[in-house]
């Protein structure tokens, strides 16, 4: 299958779609219509400093070509990858320079913004904050999390929605007619279903959607009245698998794994199945997966079903032995015995009470009956004097006291009324009730 020599030459259809004005411009309708601020400051030339954050394929870059399109100010574009201080350095001079920036600012669109290191990050700050330098940042991540504060608590951050599949048709449909840039003097043949499950395989990914298209058109021999039939098989494959707005190591990668942790937790054994689906497409680690799903086992299970971090560690160990594809039988299991358990979080409770008991309390000494006496002098001493074994008595039981003076009638575990721990509750209460009886006695 021969690609057209002379479409080759030219600009990814992607790139040679991108808006050139407003009214081109589709999709992030919250922040870009009619009376929104960013719409209102495009249209004005009253443009201040702004982060673009979302996944790829929403619009970013776009916007920030459309400013450079409609801004009188000095544009200068760098990606964070590639650039360095002595970038920033030279784009600052320049605006300085009455010759070549008259009005003494520029307007900087920064790629990637979330990889300037701090370094890079504090040279641009100052002149934000001056206005020689208005900020365009665009980002795949949280820029909560990856941006220099400063640099935040100076810019307005916006956050860009994964399009619409009727935001990508029309994209689609607008690439298909357009003579100028698009594939509009080409004969295309392509049904609206088709159109759709592009647009459903793409995940509200323009760039992914344009890209499948081009590939599909460039590799697709016409038919004998010259037509390129472009049909799902075609397009599925041109795309392979769906796309996923998915980073295994990027903000989506923990607010993946937070939603399947909560629906464990919830009791919803299909959105957990879900979330590990996405996981699992995404090429996460199956050990993080499995370490996920044996902490829910203890922290949110617990001794309500204390069976579940039995089978949540034999999943992690069969994990590491088998591997994929076979390891996501195992995973799923065990993350369905998790969110389909009864629910406690009562040791968890427990410990984190204790913990800070430990670290903010005075809580005295070991008693000395309790304490180990590996030579005899040392029970000279009261080492292990007056302890009780407690098999030697009824019910493998007998009161004593366990803590140390200072913590006598703390409690940290509380047991629950789901699962096992009706029937622990009910033997503690036993052991209660007995102490009861035998200091009456």
């Amino acid at each position: 299958m021969s690609v057209n020599d002379e479409y080759a030459k030219k600009e990814p259809l992607a790139f040679r779609m991108a808006p050139r004005s407003l009214s081109e411009y589709i999709g992030q309708e919250h922040i870009l219509g009619e009376g929104k601020m960013l719409r209102r400051m495009i249209e004005a030339d009253r443009l201040s400093s702004i982060i673009l954050f979302g996944p790829p394929g929403t619009g970013k870059t776009a916007l920030a070509r459309l400013i450079a399109h409609t801004t009188s100010a000095k544009f200068e574009r760098i990606n964070a990858v590639t650039a360095g201080v002595s970038d920033i350095k030279r784009i600052v001079e320049d605006a300085k320079n009455p010759i070549m920036t008259p009005n003494g600012k520029v307007v900087l669109f920064v790629d990637e913004i979330h990889r300037f290191n701090k370094m890079q990050q504090d040279a641009l700050l100052p002149h934000v904050e001056d206005g020689t330098v208005v900020l365009i940042g665009a980002t795949t991540e949280n820029p909560f999390f990856e941006v220099n504060k400063a640099l935040i608590s100076r810019s307005t951050v916006l956050s860009l929605k994964p399009l619409t599949d009727e935001n990508i048709i029309e994209i689609l449909k607008i690439a298909l007619q357009d003579k100028e840039r698009g594939l509009g003097n080409e004969d295309i043949s392509i049904s609206e279903r088709t159109l759709a499950y592009i647009a459903d395989l793409c995940n509200g990914d323009a760039r992914i959607a344009l890209r499948s298209l081009e590939l599909a058109y460039i590799t697709t021999p016409p038919n004998a009245e010259g037509t390129i039939v472009i049909d799902e098989d075609v397009m599925q494959d041109c795309m392979q698998k769906r796309s996923l707005a998915f980073d295994t190591d990027g903000e989506s990668h923990y607010d993946n794994i937070s939603a399947m942790i909560k629906s464990m937790r919830g009791s919803d054994p299909d959105a957990a199945i879900f979330y590990l689906a996405r996981a699992l497409h995404s090429g996460e680690d199956i050990e993080f997966l499995a370490r996920r799903i044996l902490i829910c086992a203890s922290e949110d299970v617990g001794m309500a079903n204390p069976n579940a971090i039995l089978v949540a560690n034999a999943a992690y160990q069969g994990i590491m032995a088998v591997g994929m594809p076979e390891a996501r039988i195992l995973l799923a299991e065990a993350a369905v015995v998790v969110a389909t358990s009864p629910k406690s979080n009562s040791s968890y409770l427990a410990i984190n009470r204790a913990l800070s008991d430990v670290a903010n309390k005075r809580t005295g000494d070991v008693p000395m009956y309790l304490r180990n006496a590996p030579v005899k002098a040392m029970e000279e001493l009261g080492y292990s004097v007056g302890y009780q074994y407690a098999h030697d008595f009824p019910e493998h039981y007998v009161p004593m006291q366990f803590l140390p003076d200072e913590m006598v009638g703390t409690k940290y575990y509380e047991p629950g009324n789901l699962g096992y721990e009706v029937q622990v509750k009910k033997w503690m209460e036993h052991l209660k009730n007995r102490n009861t009886d035998e200091s009456n006695k």
